[in-house]
């Protein structure tokens, strides 16, 4: 199971595995660079369950250091490369990692176990939440979650070693990290970009360069404004990491893009919902008050409730079709009046006024109401705060439109594009 890398060298040792910026590495370039780092691991006392932590960049070392943890049996800790020197020490001291990798290793090379000793069940990566509502908190995901993760989006989504997955999410997350496995175990090419270049990923698009990409919907949008009008070997945009407004599918739709809505987090090592529907082998279910309950074989089993399922945070609901309608976060509510907002449908009515380019909305204490809706604007254009909220008048109940507009030259987001709400509170 956990041999992925080595049997597609095995099955294809000339066909192109990698592509940065460094050039293009085959199957079996870059199954022997996984060895000899492994090697290295092994002579600086790395062993069979201990932790490796990472703050390399996005790039062959880094997929060297992934594809080494099976053959020593060890787990990667991939490390937010932006995270400030405290923020770093509480991870860390999270993870309790054996060795930090913070530049390509070399050096002595200790022989390695004769057999792959790492099990189904044992721990192949530990990765930290996104944090956009609170602290990251680590999340194991073992070798079973991710083939499982793998395998349900091969069944959705075949990959053939013609394609090549443009990937420019940061690897220290589980969207971007997946792409290399995905990749890795079907065969395919991973491109990898070290940051997302709006005009770097336009070209790509445009010359043909990917057949699928992962993006995040202000990513999508950049992409619009800087003029991407065609994609023509593009089989598939995965976009997810926060709602998606409508007039970006259909600014997408209009140019022939074709977009995929998906929907996962860490705990569940990638996406479990794609274009609306779960992948094979995964279970939906919609609690009492409407939380979305997930579980499946790629579910961190440590994510899991007492009721044997993972609790998302998530508000949600299934259509008669089994569609998921992901309607934001259930703490994303402003109550105002006794009423209750969604901040993601004010977020979404903002963004379809042309002079928005990005939104993000909170409540405010307030004295007669509770709570009042405030927008947080970054605008492509000067517009006044009247127009704004006749705009989104005509859209919204009078309760839900922003009492107050606050502009920004852009908003608090993580390295995953999702909105840190928490600062703008």
């Amino acid at each position: 199971m956990q041999d992925w890398l080595i049997q597609a060298a095995r099955r294809t040792p000339g066909a192109a595995a990698l592509q940065t910026t460094d050039g293009t590495a085959t199957y079996a370039e870059l199954a022997e660079g996984a060895r000899l780092t492994a090697g290295r691991l092994a002579a600086r006392g790395v062993r069979r369950g201990d932790r490796v932590a990472t703050t390399l960049p996005p790039g062959r070392a880094f997929a060297e250091l992934l594809h080494a943890m099976p053959l020593l049996g060890a787990t990667l800790v991939p490390l937010n490369t932006r995270l400030s020197e405290s923020e770093r020490a509480a991870q860390l001291a999270d993870a309790r990692p054996v060795l930090v990798v913070d530049a390509p290793l070399d050096g002595p090379v200790a022989d390695l176990p004769p057999e792959p000793p790492a099990g189904p069940d044992d721990p192949f990566t530990l990765l930290f939440t996104s944090g956009s509502t609170a602290r990251p908190k680590p999340v194991v995901l073992t070798y079973a979650n991710h083939a499982a993760s793998a395998d349900a989006s091969e069944a959705n989504l075949p990959l053939g070693a013609d394609d090549r997955w443009l990937c420019v999410l940061p690897l220290f997350h589980v969207g971007g990290l997946a792409i290399l496995l995905r990749c890795a175990r079907a065969g395919a090419c991973a491109v990898i970009h070290e940051r997302f270049d709006v005009e770097a990923v336009r070209r790509a698009l445009e010359g043909g360069e990917a057949t699928l990409v992962s993006l995040v919907p202000t990513m999508l949008r950049r992409l619009g404004d800087a003029g991407l009008e065609r994609a023509p070997r593009l089989r598939a945009v995965l976009l997810g990491g926060g709602p998606i407004p409508r007039d970006l599918l259909e600014w997408a739709e209009e140019r022939g893009i074709p977009v995929l809505p998906t929907y996962g987090m860490t705990e569940t090592a990638s996406q479990v919902v794609t274009g609306g529907y779960p992948l094979p082998g995964v279970e939906l279910r919609i609690s009492g008050d409407g939380e979305i309950l997930v579980r499946g074989p790629m579910v961190s089993r440590g994510a899991l409730a007492e009721d044997a399922w993972l609790h998302t945070g998530d508000r949600g609901r299934l259509d008669p079709d089994g569609r998921l309608h992901v309607e934001g976060r259930l703490k994303e509510v402003v109550v105002t009046g006794g009423e209750n907002v969604s901040m993601v449908e004010v977020e979404e009515a903002l963004l379809a006024h042309p002079a928005v380019a990005d939104a993000g909305v909170v409540g405010r204490p307030d004295p007669e109401w509770g709570e009042v809706v405030v927008a947080h604007v970054v605008l492509r254009e000067d517009v006044g705060d009247d127009e704004l909220a006749a705009h989104c008048r005509a859209r919204l109940a009078g309760y839900k439109v922003p009492k107050a507009f606050v502009r920004h030259e852009e908003l608090p987001r993580n390295a995953a594009g999702k909105l840190l709400r928490g600062r703008l509170a």
